[in-house]
């Protein structure tokens, strides 16, 4: 176990941006962080963390990491620095089945094993079929490659005009500020780039920005990866203090599953600091139920006070969440602790993902369970993510049956029928233009 990571945590000012004259506009960009930094210096004072421990991960530290305090175990770089990350490290915690003991030890240079003391704690010790457990713990079929796979299945890199940003729609961008991830999600769609410790340079960050600053239709813009939230504060400034400075710039939005692994990253300084940059949108990786803790609860709850709106963004997978009274849990106890439910993505066709992958029928069946069954909120919209670069493409249930005359024939959440009276809006009329059709002729709109 790595200790020495202090359990006091970092108090910032108020003050955000350094002052006219405090950094050179003809600096290197690390060298601008650098000056950005000292500007800040002198200016911290250190409180103590206080975030919740349920009873779960407190009996877990104290079987697995009984030399780590409470204060530690609660600070997120102490999580980080003790990530279990190899077959060693998570034989101890659970009982390896055969699959999944082959599966990470083939592993290789895929996807690489990863996950916080946090998560690891909401893992089943003796089920190798726990949804949560399944969604971290490589298995073998991880390295089945079925038809209709890609490495890159969206085609992201195919819209990349600079590293790092993809630019699909019109007025947004997405742009890609890290490779890491606290956990890694085994059916992760970025599986080919996350990971592998490459090194995002300033000077790449740079490049997106003045990509965006030259891009006068782009309004709104999501930082993703791997996990922004992953960053150092000030680097997370740095880049939200550089794109609030676009005139352009209307929205920024940030993707992140850090709430569901790693919820101490959600400390008050970090709160205080994305409060500068609103509006500020954050889309939540919530899977099951069973993420919905004493912990991740404060951290939403933490970013929600903080004037943050919250989505989250579930993945559809086979024997996890593909059920209506699952995933009715989930959007019930997401509502409860301020996120919405935004999307619900069918898995995507990476490498290696048939067996997490549902047919579509069966998101189309909970959505169904879900439409008119619980409150409109808590109804995400199914969606398609189109390989090819299609884009996402909402997927719905076939709610409007036909037409009969001037009406339109709907069936409702129980199966009901109804007509509603669809009849074109009034015409205007020249002398040539009969006010009423002939017999038996239906006008058309």
């Amino acid at each position: 176990m790595k200790t020495g990571i202090p359990c006091a945590e970092e108090v910032e000012p108020l003050g955000c941006l350094p002052r006219s004259g405090q950094v050179k506009e003809n600096s290197s960009n690390e060298q601008r962080f650098v000056e950005y930094k000292k500007s800040r210096s002198g200016k911290k004072t250190y409180g103590i963390s206080r975030f919740p421990a349920s009873l779960r991960s407190s009996t877990f530290r104290k079987r697995f990491f009984s030399e780590a305090t409470s204060a530690e175990w609660n600070h997120w770089r102490w999580q980080l620095a003790n990530r279990i990350s190899n077959l060693y490290q998570l034989e101890r915690i659970i009982r390896l089945s055969d699959d999944e003991r082959n599966g990470i030890g083939r592993n290789g240079k895929s996807l690489p094993l990863a996950i916080t003391p946090y998560y690891a704690s909401l893992l089943d010790e003796n089920n190798p079929f726990q949804p949560l457990r399944r969604t971290v713990v490589p298995v073998s079929g991880e390295h089945l490659h079925s038809q209709g796979e890609a490495e890159d299945p969206l085609e992201e890199d195919h819209d990349s005009p600079v590293p790092g940003i993809v630019h699909r729609y019109p007025d947004r961008v997405l742009f890609f500020v890290t490779d890491f991830c606290s956990s890694y999600c085994r059916y992760c769609t970025r599986s080919r780039m996350v990971g592998h410790n490459k090194d995002f340079k300033m000077e790449q960050w740079q490049r997106g920005i003045d990509y965006i600053k030259a891009t006068p239709g782009v309004r709104d813009v999501l930082l993703s990866g791997g996990d922004p939230l992953t960053l150092p504060d000030e680097k997370l400034e740095w880049l939200l203090s550089r794109l609030r400075r676009i005139p352009h710039v209307e929205l920024l939005r940030i993707g992140s599953k850090v709430p569901v692994v790693l919820p101490q990253r959600i400390t008050a300084p970090l709160t205080r600091m994305l409060k500068r940059y609103h509006p500020i949108w954050m889309s939540i990786h919530f899977t099951h139920p069973d993420e919905l803790t004493p912990e991740s609860s404060q951290a939403c709850e933490r970013l929600a006070d903080a004037g943050i709106p919250l989505g989250s963004q579930t993945v559809l997978l086979a024997g996890i969440n593909d059920d209506v009274e699952t995933m009715k849990r989930l959007v019930h106890g997401l509502l409860k602790i301020r996120v919405k439910p935004y999307y619900l993505y069918q898995c995507d066709p990476i490498w290696g993902s048939a067996h997490f992958r549902t047919p579509v029928e069966k998101g189309l069946e909970i959505i169904q369970g879900l439409r008119g069954h619980t409150s409109g909120y808590a109804v995400p919209t199914y969606a398609i993510d189109a390989p090819g670069g299609g884009g996402k493409i909402p997927l719905l249930t076939d709610y409007v049956v036909g037409r009969e005359g001037d009406y339109l024939v709907l069936k409702n959440y129980e199966g009901r029928i109804f007509r509603y009276p669809d009849t074109c809006p009034p015409q205007r009329h020249s002398a040539d233009t009969p006010l009423r059709p002939e017999a038996g002729e239906r006008r058309s709109c």
